[in-house]
């Protein structure tokens, strides 16, 4: 059964969270806000963050900035993941993955099945790994961002976590770079 391994020291990531949205402000991105509160109340560090129109040249600018930054280990967007004209986001990122992790998208969708039904089929929640850093693409809503993270990120950035986690493979991310 998958369980924290307590006697092993917990090593925090550097984590930067965009806000894709054509109406969100710092003083509103609930989003935005779930997912810093939640990374740094696990024990990680907020290491950026944005607010970026949905466009995908202005999504993937940022988030070239930020894989191309040796202090982020991680990046976090949320919004821009339906099906309408103007949610772009996985265009943007996925063109940018070396390596796509195809399971946290479905492992999202099952998840969310159970909370929202056949609703899960409009996300297009996505991951993937870019230039050695981690890149999740989630759905805007704060209830989402909360489920995303509860139920699998939480688990798969903590090294304890068993039988295997995400953390540990940081430092084999760039194998096929050298």
């Amino acid at each position: 059964m998958p369980k924290i391994d307590e006697s092993r020291p917990f090593l925090p990531v550097n984590i930067a969270v965009m806000t894709v949205s054509d109406t969100r402000t710092p003083a509103d991105d609930r989003s935005g806000d779930a997912l810093a509160e939640r990374l740094t109340g696990a024990g990680h560090r907020l290491g950026a963050r944005a607010i970026v129109k949905d466009d995908v040249a202005a999504i993937r600018a940022q988030v070239q900035a930020w894989i191309a930054d040796p202090e982020i280990d991680v990046v976090l967007t949320t919004g821009g993941t339906g099906v309408t004209g103007r949610d772009v986001t996985p265009e943007a990122v996925e063109a940018l993955f070396d390596k796509a992790i195809p399971g946290f998208g479905e492992l999202f969708r099952q998840l969310s099945y159970a909370k929202v039904g056949t609703s899960t089929i409009q996300s297009r929640a996505t991951g993937g790994v870019a230039n050695g850093t981690y890149i999740f693409a989630l759905p805007g809503s704060p209830s989402a961002c909360r489920d995303a993270w509860d139920d699998i990120l939480v688990f798969q950035l903590d090294n304890r976590h068993r039988p295997c986690n995400l953390v540990e493979l940081m430092p084999r991310l760039r194998e096929h770079q050298v």
